[in-house]
Formats: C-alpha cells, sequence, structure tokens
C-alpha cells in the first residue's frame, strides 16, 4: 500500500487512528498496540501477502537473538557468537532476495559460470528493516538496549510510516515513546500538524516529483535506445531526475514525519535541504541521514574511521561508500555512483586536511553550492541510468550542439566548436527553453525557500530536530514570517495543497526508494 494512494489516506489511515486512539483511550495500550501491530503487518502485506511470513520471521528470530545477547548470564565470547549468527542470518536473507540474481548475471557475464536463476522479487522495505534489526543486534551485544516485551519489539520494526523506506530508526528512540501512557491518548494538536507536514509531503511527490518524472525518463531511455541527444536535452534530463528524486525523497520523508506524528510519535530527520549542502560532507550529513549515520556507525567506525592515518581513513571511506551503493541497488552502476561519491569524500576530506577556506559570504555559499550540486547531477547519471551505455550516452550528448544555438552564439559558438564540441542533429524547442525555466525556478526554491522542519520547527515535528541554520540573516527573517501556526490563513494553504494533491492522484506512482 502507498501513502498516496486513495485507499491509504481514506480507507486505512482513518481506520487505524479511530480505533488506535478508540482503543488507547480506555486505558488498553497493549491492546492498542497489538492494534497498531496487525495493521502495520496489514500495510505490509497488501502488496504482497506471500512476504508476510518473511517479515515475521526476521522479526521472530532476531528478537531472539536479541534477547540472548541481553541476558547477563551470557559469555562475552558467546555474545561474539550469538552476533555473529544474527549478522549472518540477516545478509543472508537480504543477500539472497537482493544481490543473487545481480552476482550470478556478473560471474555468468564474465564466463566464469553459465547459471540460470529464475528472477527473484525483491520484497518491499527487506533494506530498511534489516538493516534496523542489524543497528538492533549489535546495540545490544554492546550493552546498549534490551528488549523483552515481543509487541513493543514488533512495533518498532513494523511501525507503517517508516517500514517500506525508512528512516532507519535506533530502538532507543522509538522504545521511549511507546512506553508513554500519552502515546495513546488523542491530541488535536498532533493530528493537526501531522496533517499538514503529511499534505506538504503529499504535494512534493504527486504535484512537483511525479510531473518531472516523465522529462527525467524520456531522456534516460533516448540515451540507452542510442539516439542523438544534444547537452540542452542531457542537462534538462539530468535535472529533472536531481529534482525528481529531491522532492520524491523530501516528500516521502515529510508523509513519514507527519503520520507518525498523527499517532503522537517523533521519528528522527532523515531530508534535510540537501542541495544546500556546501560540500559532499555536508551533502551526506542532509541525504537519506539515518542511512549516513547508520553506515558511519556500523560500518565506517568498526573498519578503524579516521583513527589509524590518513590512507586507511580513505580506504575506509571508500569502502564504506562502496557499500552504500550497492544498498542502493544491485547493480554494478550503483557501486560505481558509490565509488564517485567515496571519491568525492576523499577528495573533501584531502582539501580540508591542507586548506582550510571559511564558506561565511553570499558569494562563496553560493559557489559552494552551485560546485556541490553539479557533481552530485553528474553522479546521478549512474544512479538513474539503467546501463553504462546508457550513462556514457548522457555524457556523450554534453559535446553536441543544437544548430539554431550554435547559430544564435555566433562567434562564442565558433569557440565552443574548435575545443571539441559538435553540431547536433535535433534543435532548441520552445518546450525545452520552458522546462529549462521550470528546472531554473526548482533550483531557487531549493536553495532560498525553508524545507518542511524549519517551516514546522516551533512545534519539533522530529526527533531531536536540530533548529540550528547556516542561512543568512535575510533567509532567517524571511523563514520566521512562514513559520506554520495553527491559523485559519494556514488551514486554508494547508487545505489547497492538500486538495491539489488529491486532484492528482489518478495515477498513483512509487516512491523511488520503494525500489532500494
Amino acid at each position: 500500500m502507498l501513502f498516496n494512494s486513495p485507499e491509504f489516506i481514506f480507507l486505512f489511515l482513518p481506520t487505524v487512528l479511530v480505533i488506535f486512539y478508540l482503543i488507547g483511550s480506555r486505558g488498553y495500550l497493549r491492546v492498542a498496540i497489538s492494534w497498531l501491530v496487525l495493521a502495520s503487518l496489514f500495510f505490509y502485506g497488501y502488496w504482497n501477502p506471500a512476504y508476510l511470513g518473511l517479515i515475521i520471521g526476521s522479526i521472530l528470530v532476531n528478537y531472539a537473538i536479541g534477547v540472548q545477547l541481553s541476558s547477563c548470564t551470557l559469555a562475552s565470547k558467546a555474545k561474539n557468537v550469538v552476533l555473529g549468527l544474527g549478522v549472518t542470518l540477516n545478509l543472508t536473507l537480504l543477500g539472497y532476495y537482493k544481490y543473487a540474481n545481480f552476482f550470478v548475471d556478473s560471474l555468468n557475464a564474465v564466463g566464469v559460470t553459465d547459471i540460470y536463476l529464475q528472477h527473484i522479487v525483491l520484497p518491499l522495505g527487506i533494506s530498511f528493516f534489516t538493516f534496523q534489526q542489524l543497528a538492533y543486534l549489535v546495540d545490544a551485544w554492546k550493552g546498549e538496549v534490551r528488549e523483552y516485551n515481543f509487541l513493543h519489539y514488533c512495533l518498532f520494526v513494523v511501525f507503517f510510516p517508516q517500514l517500506i523506506a525508512g528512516p532507519i530508526v535506533h530502538h532507543k528512540e522509538m522504545l521511549p515513546q511507546f512506553m508513554r501512557n500519552d502515546t495513546y491518548r488523542f491530541h488535536r494538536f498532533d493530528l493537526a500538524l501531522g496533517l499538514s507536514i503529511f499534505f506538504v509531503g503529499l504535494f512534493k511527490k504527486v504535484v512537483i516529483a511525479d510531473n518531472l518524472a516523465p522529462i527525467a525518463t524520456g531522456v534516460f531511455h533516448a540515451a540507452e535506445a542510442g539516439e542523438a541527444l544534444h547537452i540542452v536535452q542531457v542537462w534538462q534530463g539530468i535535472a529533472a531526475y536531481t529534482f525528481q528524486l529531491y522532492f520524491d525523497f523530501s516528500g516521502y520523508s515529510d508523509m513519514a514525519i507527519g503520520l507518525a506524528r498523527m499517532f503522537g510519535i517523533r521519528l528522527p530527520l532523515n531530508f534535510n535541504s540537501p542541495y544546500k549542502a556546501v560540500n559532499i560532507i555536508d551533502f551526506w550529513r542532509r541525504w537519506h541521514m539515518t542511512l549516513s549515520r547508520f553506515l558511519r556507525d556500523y560500518i565506517y567506525i568498526p573498519l578503524g574511521g579516521n583513527r589509524k592515518g590518513g590512507t586507511r581513513r580513505y580506504t575506509n571511506l571508500m569502502i564504506t561508500m562502496l557499500l552504500g551503493g550497492l544498498w542502493h541497488g544491485a547493480g554494478w552502476t550503483f557501486v560505481f555512483w558509490g565509488f564517485l561519491h567515496g571519491l568525492y569524500l576523499v577528495v573533501n576530506h584531502a582539501w580540508h586536511s591542507v586548506w582550510r577556506i571559511r564558506i561565511n559570504t553570499w558569494w562563496s555559499i553560493g559557489i559552494a553550492r552551485l560546485v556541490t550540486l553539479i557533481f552530485v547531477m553528474l553522479a546521478w547519471v549512474f544512479f538513474r541510468a539503467s546501463s553504462f551505455e546508457g550513462a556514457l550516452n548522457i555524457f556523450e550528448g554534453m559535446m553536441y550542439l543544437p544548430p539554431n544555438l550554435v547559430a544564435e552564439l555566433g562567434g562564442l559558438g565558433e569557440i565552443l566548436l574548435r575545443l571539441g564540441f559538435e553540431v547536433g542533429v535535433s534543435r532548441i524547442s520552445i518546450h525545452d527553453v520552458q522546462v529549462l525555466a521550470l528546472l531554473l525556478g526548482l533550483t531557487a526554491v531549493v536553495w532560498f525557500m525553508p524545507n518542511t522542519q524549519q517551516i514546522f520547527a516551533k512545534y519539533r515535528p522530529a526527533y531531536r530536530y536540530n533548529r540550528r541554520t547556516s542561512e543568512s540573516t535575510f533567509l532567517q527573517s524571511l523563514y520566521s514570517q512562514l513559520f506554520w501556526r495553527p491559523s485559519i490563513a494556514w488551514s486554508v494553504w494547508i487545505g489547497i495543497a492538500g486538495g491539489l494533491s488529491l486532484l492528482s492522484l489518478s495515477q498513483v506512482s512509487e516512491f523511488l526508494y520503494y525500489d532500494f
């Protein structure tokens, strides 16, 4: 079931909310938790009931292992063995469903094997609930958490606002909220705030992201088919996908936070204006923040982090980002995308170690954001392309100029041709100009407008949200005028956004991160 589907918005969500609070308000907290667990399992099984057994089995096994790891009577060596067993079982499950076809096809392609393996359907959310439970097992092994209440553990794993595409939450973040009696009592303000955030996210997804999808898809499909493209077309496609992914993931993250808040729960922030980043380090502090946290805490730091010299640090960064790329998708294009970001991070850290430049003026921030965004966009080509051939066709198209553009540029066009550019086949159309204007407008939106968390910051919508900002005094003053408040004016604006979103639900599309 999708957050942006009519059956979820008009049937599932109201039913679950009403029954949850009717039960909770009467003091039957265990029954309310049980209801939410069953509703979340229904939400998951709605896509394919056959995979309910998979997630239930994963929960049972990891809960049993977690109980053993939390046991005070278990010796240290025995705990290591139990943790190793738990990690192996989880990675084997993830490896089979997500990577078996990829590895077999890769071996077949180089002639090492000739194995036929039937296509394995990837279960929704397996990357997320597997990583979430892996983090729980490691934390239990460290003695940082323990869970003996099976219902609480189930809800920690399957809570539907974060089940399919994150955020990847920690047990210690969620359990104290589940244990509060006040969580099970209805609060009108939480509902109003949650609905407002939900509709902002829905607007981003169905009104902005879904309308950018045809532009990006057209260009990347043409590249895969080997069609001749020129520089304007390829940058349209790259920019359209850049913002499609941004508003799709940002919209999902907002909707997840809004849904959880309707139940009195605060989820951790997972998306914080990553295209405002002034370098790649900053980008990964803002993009898929809970995944970055997982990669840092459970891969990069255990590998040694930055504690064993510069060379080891850069090696650890590269390994971490290669695994991060592979986590996103079972394909060599995703691995190469991870490699590029690993290389970016290595260069960024090396640069900081020899020359620290303060980026604290409007022009330095602007240049830093632009350079960072361009490198991120170039890497997105491999993230979006279905093959290396398609990605290389995109880059090849950057060397072709539309004939009417060459004519308009005059002497500059001649210089570009001498520099190696060539005259393409197709011309720039009015539609191309309109699309470029739209994409430039979206760039201004993501750079200068407040994000959802800043708009709702006064009411702390996310778990431990940090309100610190690097924006200029002028922008901070502007943002203060746009803060959400329970008022008629804001009700009208949210109503308009919600109405436009609901009118756009005729063709329901999946969130892009559902595929990861």
